[in-house]
This record gives structure tokens, sequence and C-alpha cells, in this order.
């Protein structure tokens, strides 16, 4: 007499962080160094990039040399910090558009990145 015996098949499990802060600091650059190189040779190439990654127009970017405090930068990083829930202050936004405009590019770019992909773990066990 034969005995057939089946496993169960593994099941992917998604796993995702609901996190109220930035996944990666202003200055983090090497947490995704692609992209800090990608900013640093061509910015304005990244800046559009980053900004159709976000689902706004790619040409978006390109208005910031318009103002003092870079208003693209500045309503990208909101638009950003609002749709996941990232808390923070316009202030705050304001200071990282104005000192540190790359920088806050690179950091929405890590940020899109890491929301879009969430871990998948592969469940093994049976049950």
């Amino acid at each position: 007499m034969t005995t057939i015996t089946t496993a169960p098949e593994p099941r992917a499990y998604t796993m995702t962080t609901i996190s109220h802060e930035w996944s990666s600091g202003i200055c983090d650059c090497f947490k995704d160094l692609p992209h800090c190189c990608f900013a640093f040779w061509c910015f304005p190439c990244f800046a559009c990039k980053t900004a159709s990654e976000a689902g706004e127009c790619l040409c978006l970017p390109l208005l910031d040399s318009f103002g003092i405090i870079p208003p693209i930068t500045l309503s990208l990083r909101v638009s950003v910090r609002q749709r996941y829930g990232i808390e923070g202050t316009i202030c705050n936004d304001c200071v990282c558009a104005f000192c540190c405009g790359p920088c806050s590019w690179c950091q929405i770019a890590r940020e899109i990145k890491s929301r879009k992909n969430p871990l998948t773990f592969v469940n093994m066990a049976s049950s």
C-alpha cells in the first residue's frame, strides 16, 4: 500500500512597515549610493525622474530656479510626507528644500523606493 503525502505550498507574506518617520535621514546618501551619485552628476535629470516616480509631471522640477525657496522641491517633499503619513512641519520642509536641495531630493527618492517595495517573506513552515 502506498501513501501519498503532499506538502503545502509556501505562502508569500508581504510585510509593510507603517512609520511616521522618514525611512532615511536627509544626509543618508550611503544607504543608496547609486541614487546619490546620479543626483550629484546630473541633478536636473535625477529631480525629473524622482518627480515622475512620485506621480508628478516629469519637467516640474525645472521650475525650481524661480524662487528663493525652491517651490517644487518644497511641494513634492510635503506631498510625499503627507502621502506616507510622515510627521513633520512645513518649516522643516522649507529648511531642507532651501539648504539641502539635492539631499532632500535623494531622501524623497529613497522614501518612494522603500515604500513602493515592501519586504516579502516566503513561509516554508507547514501548517
